[in-house]
Parts: structure tokens; C-alpha cells; sequence
């Protein structure tokens, strides 16, 4: 039986794994808002959070996860994801207001 201390330093680990793809995610996202705001697309789409969502579902279910959890930890991604491209759709209508 492990001990306390192994569990411990278990979940530690994937805390780290966790922050370490939010953060890879968050770059990845930052691109596409760059994107959006380039081309004058919406920060958010409804239609891609859709398909996210079911799809966040689906993977929950797969590994034995909570899907009601699983989608509330989603929306408050998306959520932050939205907000930065209306930062970046921002900076860029400012930066190309002043060109």
C-alpha cells in the first residue's frame, strides 16, 4: 500500500501535468485569438463551444470523470479564452487605428 506521502507526490505530479497543458493551451488559444482578430472574426463561437462541450462530455464518460464537472472546468476555460481574444481583438483595433 503506498503511502500518504507517495499519494501526495502523486498528485503533485499531475497538478504539474495539468498547469503545464493549460498553459500549452492558453499559448495555442492566444494564436487563435490573434487569428480572430486579423480576420475580424468574433472572440466567441458558439457553434465551437458546442461541439466542445459535447466532446468534453464524451471523454469524461471515457475516463470514469464527472461530466458535469468536466464541462463547468470547460466553461471556465472558454470563458478565459473568450476574454483574452476580445483583449487581443482590442490591441489590435487600437495598434491598426494608429497605423
Amino acid at each position: 500500500m503506498e503511502s500518504l506521502e507517495e499519494l501526495r507526490k502523486s498528485i503533485d505530479n499531475i497538478d504539474n501535468a495539468i498547469v503545464a497543458m493549460f498553459a500549452e493551451r492558453f499559448k495555442v488559444t492566444t494564436k487563435v485569438g490573434h487569428y480572430k482578430a486579423k480576420h475580424g472574426l468574433p472572440a466567441k463561437d458558439i457553434q465551437r463551444e458546442a461541439v466542445q462541450f459535447n466532446r468534453i462530455v464524451e471523454l469524461a464518460n471515457h475516463y470514469g470523470l464527472d461530466p458535469e464537472f468536466a464541462r463547468e472546468l470547460l466553461s471556465k476555460v472558454i470563458d478565459r479564452v473568450v476574454q483574452n481574444h476580445e483583449l487581443i481583438a482590442q490591441e489590435y483595433l487600437s495598434k491598426n487605428l494608429k497605423n
